[in-house]
């Protein structure tokens, strides 16, 4: 299920644009609006799940969207150099739209701790 208010249901649904580079019957990946770093690639389910709070009995969905995002780069050649898989979970975590997703980033040397 949708929510008609959350922005990336929105995506979902084609009411607002996005560069999709990635997409099946479970999944979605399009890139970031604001990239921070030269590959930053937004990978979310297609149903809508606020957080990873929530999706505690979500774990074969979960397992099915990482290994999707390991296969999206192992295509896009980002494991010769590395990448990182982000999720942030909640206000403090860094969450500010509230649908699970799970940030790819690479092309760049990434730092830790990150922020």
């Amino acid at each position: 299920m949708l929510d008609p208010n959350c922005l990336f249901c929105k995506i979902i649904e084609r009411k607002i644009p996005a560069t999709i580079v990635y997409e099946d019957e479970l999944c979605l990946g399009f890139k970031d609006i604001n990239p921070v770093a030269p590959v930053h690639v937004l990978f979310i389910p297609k149903r809508h799940i606020v957080s990873l709070a929530e999706a505690k009995e979500e774990k074969d969905l979960i397992g099915y969207i990482l290994t999707t995002m390991a296969r999206y780069a192992e295509i896009e050649g980002l494991e010769k150099d590395g990448y990182r898989i982000v999720n942030n979970t909640g206000k403090y975590g860094g969450q500010t739209v509230f649908h699970i997703h799970f940030h790819l980033l690479s092309g760049r040397f990434l730092l830790w701790p990150p922020g």
